[in-house]
């Protein structure tokens, strides 16, 4: 989509601190932290929201990436929180689904 935000930073029209990029992702980190890290994966495709989603190895590929990307980090082991917003009701506000992974302190439940 040509005015999709994370399309953009795909493509490097909009700068990102890239975390990791492979042949279907794309990881870095968010520019409004809410937590010592936080970063999002996202898909290459764009995807509107979860709902849209078709390919479940493209959905696990984005949990397994942000695994892989906190133990790089070095907080795995302390404990993180990876979460996919959908729609209004869910706290979506970038219309491309992104995976949120939030780690680096001790993160409370309900969030919100």
């Amino acid at each position: 989509m040509s005015d999709c935000l994370f399309c953009k930073i795909i493509k490097g029209e909009i700068p990102a601190n890239k975390i990791f990029e492979d042949e279907d992702v794309f990881a870095f980190h968010d520019i409004d932290a809410q937590a010592p890290h936080h970063f999002l994966v996202i898909p290459k495709e764009h995807i509107s929201t979860i709902n849209d989603a078709k390919d479940p190895t493209l959905i696990g590929k984005l949990t397994l990436t942000a695994s892989k990307i906190a133990k790089d980090l070095g907080f795995a082991g302390d404990g993180y929180r990876v979460v996919m917003n959908c729609n209004e009701n869910g706290g979506q506000t970038v219309y491309h689904i992104h995976l949120h992974c939030l780690g680096g302190r001790a993160l409370t439940w309900p969030p919100g």
